[in-house]
């Protein structure tokens, strides 16, 4: 049995940001997943499938990270502007040496933003790149002048320029970025960041690579050094059955054990975030800096047969419940997290679609987003919860994960996820000063632990009206399915 306590006081605003996306070159994310070219017999708008635009409008992606990921500091992205029959192609050395004819570069990318409604969030090149690389790409997309880069970009057939927000300066420095230092990566991105320049009224949101995992003197270096010069940092997380990255996992054959120890590897973000914004906090009490989540989601085995280089993994109900999990953290937190991008938007990782040739499915971590968007902008409710624990071979860990926003049209949405995949929840929702009327509700979930769809049967796993609750005076009582996402509406 659980209790959840709401108080009307609003906080603060959850940054739709916290719903963005990531798609890096990586398998069959950006070729084959959204882009299929102008020629292709795929429906398609300039290149771009045309169910992948209208699946990602549904869900209202608001921003979007791209090239990569460790795909990002190999990128020349001259190589990707111009005509196609002039672009060289490339070979993609983190990702299974395959050969990319460059025919997805800037404008595409841009373009596929325009087509979805989600801001571009774009990742420079520090790791092999140089500094005027970095600049002449920000000059070439946002300079409304004359220059070089604005004479180019014309010529390629953009006048105007984009409006571009996000950009971060190097990926995963302390890695496939360059392998470098905090105290030398700090030094790099001060000098990187300098160049990082505003044109016109553009205005540049820069982000910092920041901390993998629990890597917290990463986080204080660049703090101590560069907090100045930045106006976010990142933290990439990914949700495994072990920590031991040897031990992948499937991503559909599991048994109760592997469940437990997904369930609580999701649940390690909540100290993760916590942490290292206590770090940023002693540097920056305004909390000017945003913590920036751009990577996260699950990591398992690829599937049988596939390439092992290209991460494509199945998604399950499992999957649905880790989405929750962070994205109820992410919410809570959102006085320091600013944003955060799954991995990734099709057919790598976590994926919220798949494809298959002219075929495509939305997955349960897809449904999930969907459910989740009455948060986007939303005001932060203050939520306690009271709850048993889901115990196992010893270990326990919180069955029941929540957050609790309220709308500009007064709605008040409240998201749970029981963490349990056998055992049904008693909640007791108390509401004393909440002022509504109507209770509606919605759940996913499904009779197996590792359901999920398929190209042949696409709507296993999908959302459904949700009737357990009765609501009382003062409060909603629930009856909270076993391994189940429900968002309740108070309006």
């Amino acid at each position: 049995m659980a209790n959840i306590v709401l108080n009307a006081r609003k906080k603060e605003k959850i940054n739709k940001n916290i719903y963005g996306h990531f798609a890096e070159h990586l398998g069959r994310c950006i070729y084959e997943g959204i882009w299929v070219g102008k020629d292709s017999a795929i429906p398609n708008t300039d290149g771009i499938r045309n169910d992948v635009i209208e699946a990602l409008r549904e869900i209202k992606i608001p921003v979007l990270r791209w090239p990569g990921g460790c795909f990002a500091d190999t990128y020349h992205w001259m190589d990707g502007i111009g005509p196609y029959e002039q672009r060289p192609s490339m070979i993609n050395t983190h990702w299974g040496g395959v050969v990319e004819n460059n025919h997805f570069g800037t404008h595409e990318f841009l373009r596929l933003c325009e087509l979805i409604g989600a801001e571009p969030y774009i990742c420079g090149n520090l790791g092999s790149g140089t500094v005027q690389e970095m600049q002449q790409w920000v000059e070439y997309i946002t300079f409304d002048g004359t220059s070089p880069m604005t004479e180019l970009r014309k010529k390629n057939g953009r006048s105007e320029p984009w409006k571009l927000t996000y950009f971060g300066v190097g990926n995963e420095n302390w890695g496939c970025g360059g392998n470098m230092r905090a105290e030398y990566y700090a030094d790099e991105y001060r000098r990187y960041a300098t160049y990082i320049r505003n044109y016109g009224d553009n205005k540049i949101y820069r982000i910092a690579g920041g901390a993998s995992v629990d890597d917290y003197h990463w986080t204080e270096v660049l703090m101590r050094e560069a907090r100045h010069m930045m106006e976010g940092l990142s933290i990439h997380y990914y949700t495994r059955v072990s920590k031991d990255w040897s031990v992948q996992g499937s991503a559909t054959d599991f048994n109760e054990n592997e469940w437990f120890a997904v369930m609580q590897n999701a649940l390690y973000m909540e100290e993760l975030v916590t942490r290292h914004s206590h770090i940023m906090d002693r540097y920056d009490p305004e909390k000017r800096i945003g913590l920036i989540v751009d990577e996260w989601g699950t990591w398992f085995a690829v599937e049988p047969g596939t390439n092992p280089a290209f991460l494509y993994q199945q998604n399950t109900l499992r999957d649905a419940l880790v989405a929750g999990i962070h994205l109820n953290i992410f919410n809570n937190h959102c006085d320091r997290v600013r944003m955060a991008n799954l991995a990734q938007t099709v057919n790598v990782l976590q994926a919220v679609i798949l494809t298959e040739g002219e075929k495509m499915i939305k997955t349960p971590t897809y449904h999930v987003f969907e459910m989740f968007k009455v948060h986007q902008d939303a005001e932060l409710v203050s939520l306690s919860v009271d709850f048993s624990d889901y115990t196992l071979d010893g270990q326990s860990i919180p069955r029941i994960n929540a957050s609790a926003s309220i709308d500009k049209e007064s709605k008040i949405h409240i998201s749970i996820c029981n963490l349990h995949p056998a055992e049904d929840e008693f909640i007791t929702c108390h509401t004393a000063n909440m002022d509504f009327s109507k209770v509606s509700g919605r759940i996913l979930t499904a009779g197996e632990m590792n359901a999920h769809n398929t190209f042949e049967n696409p709507s296993s796993v999908k959302p459904e009206p949700f009737y357990g609750f009765r609501q009382e005076k003062g409060r909603i009582d629930i009856e909270m399915p076993a391994k189940s996402v429900v968002v309740l509406t108070l309006e």
